[in-house]
């Protein structure tokens, strides 16, 4: 603390005998012993020299009324505007509709997924059904269902062959009355 105290007490007369360099060597003194130049001036990028030059730039503020100034049309820059609004609109058009386009066709994917996917499940189940019906019209099958129900055969003369039909011969056939039997309810 007694090596701190003299060194800021150092710096201070050092200060006030108006010596800036002996300052700034007794600072860097105390830093470790690196010296550096003290900064005044104007600060040059990095393209140019690194060092602070001149005295440094004040400025003041200064307040400007515009409120009386009439802008002139400057129809040159409108019409390229203009044109600038126009070109980045049918950029614009041009992305939502590939968007909406990409966007559709990914929509229609998934729909034509799912369609598989039923027609699938449509075809299997046709495909039982046809199955069941199949052995549902076993001639084994219906004999044995109708002799547990108490039917019988048929005997002879009772079984009475129908022509075929109009659409299996290919012809026309002409509709005819023959031996309509009329069942009363008291016989």
């Amino acid at each position: 603390m007694a090596a701190q105290t003299f060194g800021l007490r150092n710096l201070e007369e050092t200060f006030r005998s108006g010596s800036a360099a002996l300052a700034s060597l007794s600072l860097a003194w105390q830093r470790g012993g690196v010296v550096k130049p003290p900064l005044t001036g104007v600060w040059y990028p990095a393209g140019k020299s690194r060092a602070w030059s001149g005295t440094p730039e004040i400025y003041f503020a200064k307040q400007i009324d515009n409120s009386r100034l009439i802008k002139v049309a400057d129809r040159k820059r409108n019409r390229e505007m203009a044109m600038f609004t126009v070109a980045l609109g049918t950029l614009f058009l041009l992305v939502m509709v590939y968007a909406w386009q990409h966007f559709s066709a990914v929509e229609y994917g998934y729909k034509i997924e799912a369609l598989k996917l039923q027609r699938e499940n449509l075809v299997e189940m046709n495909r039982a059904l046809r199955l069941e019906e199949a052995s549902l019209r076993d001639p084994e099958r219906i004999d044995l269902l109708a002799r547990r129900m108490g039917l019988a055969s048929p005997q002879a003369g009772q079984v009475m062959r129908l022509e075929p039909a109009a659409s299996e011969l290919g012809a026309p056939v002409l509709a005819r009355a023959s031996e309509i039997a009329v069942v009363t309810a008291g016989q």
